[in-house]
């Protein structure tokens, strides 16, 4: 199945016919000198960019992140209760093998999730793990969106393009976002600025 992002023209279209989604989007919100637009449309549904932030381990920073989702959420409760399509988008800072990529997003998953929810997402993580392969390393200013679709599932894609089919299941999707923006996320600073804070 080939997924198709939308055009300039569908979006032009969307202003028009979609409740809530602005004709004039504004300047994208720039962060470590990466672009996040303030609206996203996905699966058909107007998104608002929620935050943003960076991950980083002392001076090293290896991505910035932003939230999408259809409505205002300020606690990790209130993203993951939000019915609907949401989205994280990475934009890479670092060159990173896909190796080190997988193995940090199995981790964040791991990390939020029980031993029971892990024993249940096992064979989709390994379906994520290799869409990510396929694409091999990440270099700086590639693009990783990770989409829920409540009709398909988890979509990702990368600089653009869909990857692979969709993973199904809302609790997979929930899983990645918990890496985030959960108990024991990736990084904290991380999770309060995707939940709006600084």
């Amino acid at each position: 199945m080939t997924h198709r992002y939308p055009s300039r023209r569908q979006w032009l279209l969307a202003a028009l016919v979609l409740p809530g989604l602005p004709r004039a989007q504004g300047a994208p919100l720039m962060v470590e000198g990466q672009p996040f637009e303030r609206q996203a449309l996905v699966a058909g549904t107007a998104l608002r960019l929620n935050g943003t932030g960076v991950r980083a381990v002392a001076w090293f920073k290896g991505y910035a992140a932003g939230l999408y989702l259809p409505s205002r959420a300020t606690t990790a409760e209130q993203a993951l209760a939000l019915p609907g399509p949401k989205r994280v988008q990475l934009r890479m800072l670092q060159k990173v093998p896909a190796a080190e990529f997988v193995k940090a997003f199995n981790k964040g998953l791991v990390r939020n999730a029980t031993a029971g929810e892990v024993e249940r997402l096992t064979p989709r993580m390994a379906r994520f793990q290799a869409l990510i392969e396929q694409t091999g390393p990440v270099r700086p200013g590639d693009v990783v969106d990770l989409d829920l679709d409540p009709a398909q599932g988890t979509l990702y894609a990368f600089n653009g393009q869909a990857q692979g089919e969709a993973i199904a299941g809302d609790d997979f999707y929930a899983a990645l976002l918990r890496s985030f923006v959960g108990e024991r996320p990736y990084d904290n600073k991380l999770k309060a600025g995707l939940l709006g804070g600084a």
